[in-house]
Parts: structure tokens; C-alpha cells; sequence
């Protein structure tokens, strides 16, 4: 978390899907930060204990869980389990998400279709679903998806990322209208490029890739993962509490 930005969010209890790195990670130690319990989700669950280890030994309330979001009887499970310990739930991020092979539409295969579709766009569906029970119960929450700067326009290549990604901001904005009147806030963030384990992906592991993207970037240089989880903690406050079913670019200007 940017150091001059503070949240005062003890009591809370915030949920985070693909915690163990990158952007998941930085919004687990940014909520730890604010004072938040967590529950922190991931596909393995001995990257997901040690994270959780290393935030318990900064004060830090958290229950680490094993969770495929594409799987929604294990979906399921996380959010009983977080109602078992907590009791409630204030915040949810849903971040868990994989990039699909760059590659022509007409050569992606229909297993990679479906994978990208099942963890990006039914797993958010899936994570929405029962953390929108427990918040309805509450009368109170703020859900944030991760979509993707490839949510908001094409990209070459990457026709399956892509696709889901638009998705999410179609769930998001459908559901943020079901759900607003219910004092429960919907949003969507819009990485652009991001310096996470996810970047190899993209640019092949080639540090010239890396840097002719960032040439692409108005800003000049890649955002950083805990500039997104300020993006996360800030749509989840009290200064955001009119912001409703929107699609938050964080990407240094390239949508723009």
C-alpha cells in the first residue's frame, strides 16, 4: 500500500481469491495493513499458509483456505468456512484469474477456451454468488472482480482473456444493478500491464518484450501490484460509496 494512503478498516473481514502472488498478494498485505481479518484463497494451499503465516506475524487475523474458483462446490466451501470463523463478510476481491496462449483465434484450442472461461468469468460468477448470500444477510458489502485493461478493449491474441474479461464487467455492472438498493456495492478494476508472475506469459520471459510494452504505457513504466490493491482498498471505502457497478482502469493511460 502507498505509504500516504490509510484506511482504518479493523473489524472488517475481507476475502481475496488468487492471494499467494502478485496483485492477490499485495491486496492481502494492503487490507492486513488497514487492520482487516482475512481469508485469503488459493489454488495451493502451502503458498497460501505461508502467506497467511507471514501476515499472522504482523497482527494479522487469517484464515488461509484451498480453493479452485472454477470449482463452485469449493467455492462453496471457502465462503462457509469464512462464516464459520468470522461470521461475516465485508470485502470480497476477486482476483483469481490465467492468461490464455497468445495465439490466433482460429488455433486456440477448446480446452483453452473453456479454461480461461471456467477460472476467469464462472469463477468470478461462482465467488459472486455466495459471497452475495452472506452479504444480503448483512445488508451490507462491497464485491470488487478483477477484469483487465483487455476488458475494455481488444486484444490481439489474446481472444479468450479477452472475452472473459469482458465478461466480468458485464457481471459486474448486471449484478451491481440487482444489488445496490440492498446496500451491497459492486465494481470491477482494470489492470493494465502489472510487474507479476503473469507478465512472463505475456512477454515470453523476454526482457525486450517487457520493455517495447512499457513504451506502450503513457506513463512510461508498468504499474505495480500494490498500486492496484490501493485501486481494491479504496473502492471498498467510505469514500467510494456512490461508485457503483463501474469499471476501474488502473493502466497508467493506456485505455485512454
Amino acid at each position: 500500500m502507498n505509504k500516504d494512503i490509510s484506511y482504518n478498516y479493523q473489524g472488517k473481514v475481507a476475502l481475496i481469491t488468487g492471494a499467494a502472488t502478485g496483485i492477490g498478494l499485495a491486496a492481502a498485505r494492503a487490507f492486513a495493513n488497514a487492520g482487516a481479518s482475512l481469508v485469503l484463497a488459493g489454488n495451493h494451499l502451502e503458498s497460501i499458509q505461508k502467506v497467511a503465516q507471514a501476515l499472522e506475524k504482523t497482527g494479522a487475523q487469517v484464515l488461509a483456505i484451498a480453493c479452485d474458483v472454477a470449482v463452485e462446490e469449493q467455492v462453496k466451501n471457502m465462503m462457509d468456512k469464512t462464516e464459520e470463523a468470522f461470521g461475516r463478510l465485508d470485502f470480497a476481491y476477486n482476483n483469481a484469474g490465467v492468461m490464455s496462449r497468445n495465439t490466433e483465434t482460429s488455433d486456440l484450442t477448446t480446452d483453452e477456451w473453456e479454461r480461461v472461461m471456467n477460472v476467469n468469468l464462472s469463477g468470478i460468477r461462482h465467488c459472486m454468488k455466495y459471497q452475495l448470500i452472506q452479504m444480503k444477510k448483512q445488508g451490507d458489502g462491497a464485491i470488487i472482480n478483477c477484469s483487465s485493461m483487455g476488458g475494455l478493449k481488444g486484444a490481439k491474441g489474446l481472444s479468450a482473456y479477452a472475452a472473459s474479461k469482458f465478461g466480468v464487467i458485464g457481471l459486474t455492472r448486471s449484478a451491481a444493478l440487482e444489488y445496490a438498493s440492498q446496500g451491497i456495492r459492486i465494481n470491477a478494476v482494470c489492470p493494465g500491464f502489472v510487474h507479476t508472475p503473469m507478465e512472463k506469459t505475456v512477454s515470453g520471459g523476454s526482457d525486450e518484450v517487457l520493455k517495447e510494452m512499457a513504451t506502450m504505457v503513457p506513463a512510461n513504466r508498468f504499474c505495480e501490484p500494490e498500486e492496484i490493491a490501493d485501486a481494491v482498498l479504496w473502492l471498498c471505502s467510505s469514500g467510494a460509496t456512490m461508485v457503483i457497478g463501474q469499471a476501474l482502469a488502473v493502466d497508467g493511460g493506456i485505455t485512454a
